[in-house]
């Protein structure tokens, strides 16, 4: 029985128009930071489901939907967007909307974990509308291109491995869970993680047949990259990536995001079903996954992990 899914990413910006035209008039958003949320939450939302009329099954959010890209720069306003990944206000919402929809929902969002630490998280949301766990950012990213600054590391920290997981977890590494859906095993690298060939092999170990790369990227190197490294993630681990990225700009720092957000797979990469401008819907077909690759390969029989291995070195 083959095992076809549509899925869906979303590629936008910051939905809050009342943004002011100048770093220097930031501060005068310290009291909206609620209203910022939900512009992004109900865009986030409409996008949902323009995905699900065009038979979307699970739909994945960009890395940190519900605020602009705040990183760009080190002020201590942002830092007040954090919130529950259970009980805050944007899991709340889709929960509801995972349900009447019936889709499954990969949420990127701003988390204030228990112990007060911050991190950058996807929830995982089931068509049921139960949380079936979340996965935090392993590595944050901090420099500078020729575009301009992020500073993540002043925001929130990387992943302490204690993510939020429930009976829908078949991954053995608390670093990177992989949850079993009623569409395949989903597992999620945020951004900067796509660059560590660590990342997808260990959720590719573990069992994932999807994985979701939600991220903001920019700069010259970054988009030369973008559109080799899932390619040779999804051929070289025999499974489907989907890459988000933001598309456009946003005041006042007007950093301009290239986009081309994407699916890949073994065979390389799906053409873009979607009739709309900030969604990209691809038909995933799991059988594409199973039997030998036709390449001859078998990487996981032939992989030397004994020569990898510090401790076996001379």
């Amino acid at each position: 029985m083959s095992r076809r899914v549509v899925a869906a990413l979303t590629q936008t910006v910051n939905a809050y128009r009342d943004m002011p035209a100048t770093v220097a008039e930031l501060p005068r958003l310290a009291g909206r930071l609620d209203e910022i949320r939900a512009a992004n939450v109900d865009h986030h939302v409409s996008l949902l489901r323009a995905a699900v009329q065009q038979g979307a099954q699970v739909v994945c959010f960009g890395e940190l939907f519900p605020a602009p890209y705040f990183a760009l720069g080190a002020d201590p306003m942002w830092l007040g967007l954090a919130e529950d990944a259970s009980t805050g206000p944007t899991v709340t919402r889709l929960r509801e909307e995972a349900r009447r929809s019936g889709a499954i929902v990969i949420a990127p969002i701003f988390e204030q974990g228990p112990s007060g630490a911050r991190f950058n998280t996807a929830v995982v949301i089931d068509e049921h509308g139960d949380v079936l766990g979340t996965y935090r950012k392993t590595h944050i990213p901090f420099g500078r291109n020729e575009q301009g600054t992020f500073v993540e590391n002043f925001y929130y920290e990387r992943s302490d491995g204690k993510n939020r997981c429930g009976p829908a977890n078949v991954s053995t590494n608390p670093y990177f869970p992989v949850f079993a859906t009623s569409v395949g095993r989903i597992g999620v690298a945020i951004c900067y993680d796509r660059h560590f060939e660590g990342v997808l092999w260990s959720l590719a170990r573990e069992g994932a047949e999807l994985v979701f790369c939600p991220s903001i990227t920019f700069g010259q190197k970054s988009r030369r990259l973008w559109d080799l490294e899932f390619q040779v993630d999804a051929a070289r681990h025999r499974v489907f990536i989907g890459g988000s990225n933001r598309k456009g700009s946003e005041p006042p720092w007007n950093q301009p995001y290239f986009g081309a957000s994407h699916f890949a797979g073994p065979g390389g990469v799906l053409p873009d079903l979607s009739a709309h401008p900030e969604l990209v819907l691809a038909a995933l077909d799991f059988d594409e996954l199973r039997g030998p690759d036709p390449s001859g390969w078998d990487l996981p029989r032939d992989i030397r992990h004994d020569i990898y291995s510090p401790r076996t070195r001379p």
